[in-house]
Formats: C-alpha cells, sequence, structure tokens
C-alpha cells in the first residue's frame, strides 16, 4: 500500500499497487506533455528570437544597402547638376566669347572704315594740292608762254634777241648771284676765233673751275620770213663751246615754238652734239642748278686729276674713267630730262592725267638720284683699279 497526500485538502490517503502505477503514470506523462509543451514554446520562442535577428540584420543590410544606393543617387544627382551647371557655365562663356569677338569685329570694322575714310580724305586732299600745285604751274608757263608771244608782237627781231639776252642776264644777277657769289656770268666777247657765243658761266671751289656752260639765245619774230631751227645753231654752239673751253652747251630758244619736244622742257641732244641742251627760258634757273649740282659732285675727283697732272702722272686711265663716269652721268642726266619733259608734256596735255606726271616726275627723281649715288661711290681706290702707274703715284703721295 501507498500512502498519498491529496493537493487539494491536505489529507492523506492510501492506494494500492495497481492505482499507484497509475495514477504515476499519469503523473509522468502530464510532466513530460508539459515539458514537451514547454520545451517546444521554448524553442519556437528561440527560433522566433533568431528570425527577427535574422530578419533586424537583414533589414539592417537592406537599409545600409538602400542608404549606399541613395547615396550614391545622391551623388549621380550632384554630379548631373554640377555637369549641367558647367554646361550652362559654359554655355554662357561662349555666347560671351562670341559677344566679345563680335563687338572686336565690329570696332575693328569701323577702325578700318574710319582709317579708309581718313584715307580717301588724305587722298583727295594730296590730289586737290597736287591739281592746284600744276594748275599754278601751267597758269605760270602760259603767262610766261603769252608774255613772249606779246613781246614779240612789240619788237623788232633785233630787239627780241637783244631782250631774251637781257632777260636771262636779269634773271642770273637778279635771282641767282646770292646762289653763286664765286660764278662768272658774262656775255662772250671774244671772237677773235671768228665766233662768239651769247654768255659764259663759270664757277669756282678754292680758285678752281669745277663747271662752264656756253649759252646761245635765239629768237625770232613770227613775221619773219625766213623761220630757223634749233638744230641750224647746234654746230656753231658747239664750236664756240670748244673755242672756249665750256664743258656745257645750252641753247636757250623760243625758235620752233609750236614744237611738242621742245615745249615739253629740257631737251638733251648730246646724242648730235657732247653735252649740249635745249631749253625755253622758264628752266634757265633749273638747268643752271642741276649742271651745278652735277658738277659739284666731281670737285674732290677734279681736284686730285689736277694734282695728278701737277706731278706729271699718266693720268690715261684716270681721265678715261673720269669721262666714263661722266658720260653715265650725262645718260643718268638725259634719262631725266626725258622723264621732266615727259612731266611737262603730260601738264600741257590735260590735268586728268595727273597720275601720269608724278609717276614721270618720279621717276626723273630716281634718275638723278642713282647719278647722284654714282657720283658719290666714285673713289680714288676705283678710279685707279687697273693702274698701276696712279696706284703707285697715290701711295707715294699719301705716304
Amino acid at each position: 500500500m501507498h500512502e498519498l497526500i491529496c493537493p487539494n485538502c491536505g489529507k492523506p490517503f492510501r492506494v494500492d499497487e495497481a492505482d499507484y502505477a497509475s495514477i504515476l503514470n499519469q503523473v509522468k506523462g502530464a510532466e513530460f506533455d508539459a515539458e514537451v509543451t514547454r520545451r517546444i514554446a521554448e524553442l519556437h520562442k528561440q527560433h522566433e528570437a533568431e528570425e527577427q535577428a535574422r530578419a533586424a540584420v537583414a533589414e539592417k543590410q537592406h537599409q545600409s544597402e538602400l542608404f549606399q544606393k541613395q547615396k550614391e543617387l545622391s551623388d549621380k544627382d550632384l554630379e548631373i547638376a554640377r555637369l549641367k551647371a558647367r554646361i550652362t557655365s559654359d554655355e554662357d562663356r561662349k555666347k560671351l566669347e562670341i559677344a566679345q569677338a563680335l563687338s572686336a569685329k565690329d570696332q575693328e570694322i569701323a577702325l578700318l572704315k574710319t582709317a579708309s575714310e581718313l584715307e580717301r580724305s588724305k587722298a583727295r586732299l594730296e590730289e586737290k594740292s597736287i591739281r592746284e600745285d600744276y594748275e599754278n604751274k601751267l597758269r605760270v608757263a602760259q603767262e610766261q608762254v603769252d608774255y613772249y608771244k606779246d613781246l614779240k608782237t612789240r619788237m623788232s627781231t633785233k630787239m627780241v634777241g637783244e631782250t631774251l639776252e637781257a632777260h636771262c642776264s636779269t634773271i642770273f644777277n637778279g635771282e641767282m648771284r646770292p646762289m653763286f657769289p664765286n660764278a662768272y656770268f658774262e656775255k662772250d666777247n671774244d671772237a677773235s676765233g671768228g665766233s662768239k657765243g651769247d654768255f659764259i658761266f663759270r664757277d669756282f671751289e678754292d680758285g678752281m673751275e669745277y663747271v662752264s656752260i656756253m649759252f646761245e639765245m635765239k629768237n625770232e619774230m613770227d613775221e619773219t620770213a625766213t623761220k630757223h631751227k634749233n638744230e641750224d645753231f647746234f654746230k656753231k654752239l658747239d664750236a664756240d663751246r670748244t673755242a672756249k673751253g665750256c664743258e656745257y652747251a645750252v641753247l636757250v630758244s623760243l625758235l620752233e615754238p609750236d614744237s611738242e619736244l621742245y615745249n615739253g622742257g629740257i631737251v638733251d641732244v648730246s646724242w648730235k652734239y657732247p653735252k649740249m641742251y635745249v631749253i625755253r627760258p622758264q628752266f634757265f634757273k633749273s638747268m643752271i642748278t642741276l649742271l651745278v649740282n652735277a658738277a659739284k659732285n666731281t670737285i674732290g675727283v677734279k681736284k686730285e686729276l689736277a694734282l695728278a697732272r701737277q706731278q706729271s702722272i699718266d693720268v690715261t686711265n684716270f681721265e678715261n674713267q673720269l669721262l666714263d663716269f661722266k658720260e653715265k652721268f650725262s645718260n643718268n642726266y638725259r634719262l631725266a630730262s626725258e622723264k621732266f619733259g615727259k612731266a611737262i608734256e603730260e601738264i600741257d596735255k590735260s590735268i586728268d592725267h595727273l597720275q601720269k606726271i608724278k609717276e614721270a616726275l618720279l621717276g626723273s627723281e630716281r634718275n638723278l638720284r642713282l647719278a647722284n649715288d654714282k657720283a658719290d661711290s666714285l673713289t680714288i681706290k676705283k678710279l685707279t683699279r687697273g693702274n698701276p702707274t696712279m696706284q703707285a703715284k697715290f701711295e707715294e703721295v699719301n705716304g
């Protein structure tokens, strides 16, 4: 028998073996089931906790990944915004550069237009000045022509010739004498050789003659029965020049008044007679000035030549080179004279040919400059090249 205590009333009671075994089995079954249920509940809670932990970890990882994605999207949005701003800035900058370039071009165009207008204005003024200058020259030339025509109608043949001589004498002594204070300009009164010219011009430096000109003045009345030509007096003028030891011969003439050749300016006839020129009276001053300026460039050479002759030096080659220089200078002068003549001819034709006149005058200046350059470049060394005698003598003099 087994004694058990009632859990409700606390009183003991007895049960036999069979009842006890039945009760014991019931108690064990209930506790086991309770234990199993508890354990299942604990496992369930543990599983739920693990699931929640895994879910939390997954959620955290998801949130982290979501945050990273959002950050990446945000960075991309910022980059897009920056690029848009940069594009906008570049567009604005390009627009500004284009506007500035257009403005600069506009300014440049405006400056060019202004410069062009200034050049045009300057050209117009220069053209007006040149036109007025040549109109004045043309007017003066016409006045002189009218003067001489009127003079010829009022005088006899002899008086006309004498008046032309008096005119040239007055021009030299009244206007040119201060320019050539040491010069000799007098009538040629020596007819011992059977002939004489009208005037002789000589100029000196340090007592040495460096230029000489024989002048012949010719004119005749329009009513004169026998009309002479300038060429009729060339032979006599050349003979007078040679007889009086003059270097140049100049015919101052009013003959052949309708000749375009002689009305054009200074005419070089050295192709027929050496160093001979024909001019109208209005070129009297210019002719003397040109020949004097040309001769001054040879003063040094002439001084050296005079010294060489005084020392009885053989100057054959020296003189040949000097003559060659003079010939070249004469050619340059002839070219200059032709250009000058063309210029005067264009003036007589029309003022519309102003540009051609200008070019002719410029051509004359270039030939005169070339002649002057050749004169400046003439040295003893060049003149004595190929002449051992001259070289030795000058080395001896220099020594």
